[in-house]
């Protein structure tokens, strides 16, 4: 009986930890950025799915990034998706160096004082939060590498078929 008990304590536990964790998804921090465009910030893309995406022009594989990202934003712009890059380098003369060499078909956003990344609470460069329509965090991908990319494009397939 007490096995019993304690199976059943134990599978109930965890169905609560599984059905529950969707109530205690992290929120994305909102922010409030100078793009090429003029002021962007996350809440006016409510019910996209948006790619958050910090880099610096140092960041040797935010290069390669890029090209990733650049397909990302063609392939699925029309069903909801958003790219925004986040610019960390302290002078805007180096991001625009890197960017004529590594030309973006999605937003750039510039935060030069680095607020952004404090709330992202940022360790690693270059890393990506896939936000979904409901403004939740449901993916950070630190670094990045050409053999997660199947797996990055599976997870914004995910999100995009979810309303």
């Amino acid at each position: 009986m007490f096995n019993q008990n304690r199976l059943f304590l134990s599978f109930t536990t965890l169905l609560l930890i599984i059905f529950s964790s969707a109530s205690f998804a992290q929120k994305a921090p909102d922010f409030s950025l100078q793009s090429d465009k003029g002021k962007i910030s996350l809440s006016a893309y409510k019910n996209k799915v948006v790619y958050v995406d910090f880099w610096a022009s140092w960041c040797k594989p935010c290069r390669k990034s890029f090209s990733f990202m650049n397909s990302m934003q063609s392939r699925y712009a029309k069903r909801g998706f958003k790219i925004i890059a986040i610019n960390l380098d302290n002078e805007r003369s180096a991001a625009d160096s890197f960017l004529k060499k590594n030309p973006a078909k999605f937003t750039i956003a510039y935060d030069p004082d680095g607020k952004t990344p404090d709330a992202y609470k940022l360790k690693v460069m270059p890393t990506s939060y896939l936000i979904d329509r409901k403004g939740n965090i449901i993916n950070i991908h630190k670094g990045f590498k050409s053999s997660h990319t199947a797996k990055l494009e599976n997870l914004i397939v995910t999100a995009l078929s979810k309303k």
